[in-house]
């Protein structure tokens, strides 16, 4: 007994004698193991606050450079665009819609027109992408003034409050919202000279009782001793189509700012590729 407790005692002591060193070591590491990691912790926190501070910029940014293209764009009742085609939508209850695509803007105003100098208001919009060498001086002239190199169509559309415009405003597709309903003005598809009876749905003459040649034959124009010569407007065989034609309360069901395409429900006038106005509706 007196021997376990002399060597309990020995080992109490050698264990005092080697904790001391040890406890030492151990702390100095979990020390410098406790700086290196709050220096770790610090540089992840300066690399995120980094971060944050680099986000917040790009988003002040891009805030900033959407608000500079708000504040250079207005917002006008028509625009100019380009018929791309037609296609479907199906609606979220699983109704399909017929629509026309649209590429509509962005233009840019040319002219300001006002009842003082011209007798009118009226604002010029430019549209479209020419070369500069196929555009003649009075052109480049009259673009210029607007800060414009080129533009292929101009068309003017009777508006009163010109005070806000300033010429080489961008128009673009911020002015409509789905649900809007605009009037759309295009020429119809030309289909060359035609007959009466394709141009204006004439019946032609009867087929029967000792008729000859005469099925499709326009028939008396309504010419005789008075008055002698055919009336202005009579209804006879000519050119067909290339009309000028507006339709009407065409409801938007998608926009498609980023690309400039407005989908609206049903038909337009003209074929693919040609230039169309677009007037909101009140």
């Amino acid at each position: 007994m007196l021997e376990n407790k002399e060597n309990i005692k020995k080992d109490k002591i050698e264990d005092d004698s080697i904790d001391p060193s040890l406890s030492a070591d151990n702390s100095a590491v979990s020390s410098e193991e406790s700086v290196s990691q709050s220096n770790d912790v610090s540089e992840s926190m300066n690399e995120s606050s980094s971060l944050d501070a680099n986000l917040d910029n790009t988003d002040d940014s891009k805030s900033q450079s959407a608000n500079d293209e708000n504040s250079n764009s207005i917002s006008l009742p028509f625009i100019i665009g380009k018929k791309i085609g037609m296609s479907r939508l199906f609606m979220d209850n699983g109704t399909a819609v017929p629509v026309t695509l649209i590429e509509a803007g962005p233009c840019y105003v040319s002219q300001l027109k006002t009842n003082s100098n011209d007798g009118y208001d009226s604002v010029q919009l430019a549209y479209g992408n020419r070369k500069l060498k196929n555009l003649n001086n009075p052109i480049k002239g009259h673009l210029s003034k607007a800060g414009l190199e080129s533009k292929s169509h101009l068309k003017e559309f009777l508006y009163n409050d010109i005070e806000s415009i300033k010429l080489g405003t961008e128009v673009n597709l911020s002015q409509y919202d789905i649900g809007d309903s605009v009037n759309v003005t295009g020429f119809s598809k030309g289909k060359g000279f035609a007959g009466h009876m394709k141009r204006h749905n004439f019946s032609g003459g009867r087929a029967s009782h000792g008729k000859n040649s005469v099925m499709r034959k326009a028939g008396s124009v309504g010419a005789g001793t008075d008055p002698g010569k055919v009336w202005k407007g009579t209804r006879m065989a000519g050119r067909m189509g290339n009309d000028r034609v507006t339709v009407k309360n065409l409801q938007i069901v998608k926009l498609d700012e980023s690309k400039n395409i407005i989908f609206l429900k049903g038909a337009i006038p003209g074929s693919n590729n040609k230039i169309v106005y677009l007037n909101k509706n009140n």
